[in-house]
């Protein structure tokens, strides 16, 4: 008999516990955090050290965050072209903490701002204030570096090569960024950011927007799309890297108009720059052409091995494609080799180039297809158009 009573205050006892631990449990509940974000970066990383290591699983989200923690530097940047769920071993662990006091850090291949929204995500399940803090830190970075003759990012700080500090859309650096910034005011999974911080993202994406309609490149006072980069202080399209001129991106100005779309109350200047978007997109899509990929001879290049090559095929009924590139003054392909000469034909550049990059692809057709439709429809009626 003297026993029940005391069973009864564990079940007790064990109903309260579980009632504690449950919002924490729920919390931890959902989907993985998307780490789509990093594949980029990922990517790279594998091209220059293999596959062939320990990796964390997508649903490890504590051990992924701890390593975002461990590599990033301590004035709230990111190295470009890390992969987040590598196992760091020992060695890694040390040289990554002492990376942390290297300056600065890298928006190229859509870095930085993807580490701010994971470290939210995982702070929101977990509850760990090292991620709120990190993010804090990360969000900080991205506001200081914004440039201020426009209000773009730049690829990289410091900068190290004739490029870094460019404004840059290469890569969705800086519509990348703008997107991240316009969740931070919007989402939930970023209320721990503070009224001052709230208040300096609110006027960052308000320089930003207004960058992306001044930039938009014009062609005989006709708006069209968006070069990769622009020099910072004349605000003129400006090169990449050798093979990447001067020139209209396809690729990157889809990014721009995915981002403009997403806003739900465009001003007219954006709406404007959409429609102006589309109507460059439909007018100079490459239209005969089929890109082939196929199998030949094995060969190593210094960025890159590949057992395959690239060739135009000429076929009426092909999908529409389009030029990564576009001349600036009359919107035709512009294609180039690794020294930045430019080349009439595709295959006159060599097959370095030809596999270690994409010159052609369909990257505004679901625009077309799907998205300029669908947000036609969300904003007739609306006064947005």
């Amino acid at each position: 008999m003297a026993a029940r009573p005391a069973a009864r205050v564990n079940v007790r006892r064990l109903a309260a516990l579980l009632w504690i631990a449950l919002p924490c449990a729920v919390m931890a509940q959902g989907p993985d955090i998307a780490l789509r974000g990093f594949q980029d970066g990922i990517h790279h990383w594998q091209s220059g050290h293999g596959t062939d290591y320990p990796r964390y699983r997508p649903d490890q989200y504590r051990q992924i965050a701890d390593n975002l923690l461990v590599l990033q530097r301590g004035g709230g940047g990111w190295a470009v072209n890390q992969d987040p769920q590598r196992i760091l071993d020992d060695t890694a662990r040390t040289q990554a903490l002492a990376d942390q006091v290297t300056p600065g850090g890298s928006f190229d291949n859509r870095n930085i701002y993807t580490q701010v929204s994971y470290l939210a995500e995982a702070f929101a399940r977990s509850g760990d204030a090292r991620y709120r803090d990190a993010a804090v830190r990360g969000l900080d970075f991205i506001l200081a570096e914004q440039i201020p003759t426009c209000g773009g990012w730049p690829h990289s700080v410091p900068s190290r090569t004739a490029y870094h500090g460019h404004i840059t859309f290469a890569d969705d650096v800086t519509s990348g960024v703008l997107t991240t910034l316009r969740r931070v005011l919007r989402e939930p999974v970023f209320g721990f950011i503070s009224a001052e911080q709230r208040a300096r993202v609110d006027a960052a994406v308000t320089a930003g927007d207004a960058c992306l309609l001044r930039l938009q490149v014009r062609q005989d006072g006709v708006p069209t799309i968006w070069a990769g980069q622009y020099d910072r202080t004349t605000l003129q399209p400006a090169q990449g890297r050798k093979f990447e001129l001067p020139a209209l991106v396809t690729d990157e100005s889809v990014g721009v108009v995915r981002y403009l779309m997403s806003i739900p109350d465009p001003s007219p200047a954006m709406v404007t720059a959409i429609n102006a978007a589309m109507a460059w997109f439909q007018a100079h899509a490459v239209t005969g052409w089929r890109l082939e990929t196929f199998e030949t001879t094995p060969a190593q290049f210094q960025f890159h091995r590949t057992t395959v090559d690239r060739r135009l095929v000429a076929d009426a009924g092909a999908p529409l494609l389009w030029g990564r590139f576009h001349d600036l003054h009359d919107s035709s392909v512009l294609l180039a080799n690794r020294e930045g000469e430019r080349v009439a034909r595709f295959e006159e550049i060599p097959r370095e180039r030809r596999t270690g990059y994409h010159w052609y692809g369909t990257w505004p057709q679901a625009l077309i297809t799907t998205d300029y439709p669908r947000w036609q429809q969300r904003t007739a009626g609306t006064g947005a158009r």
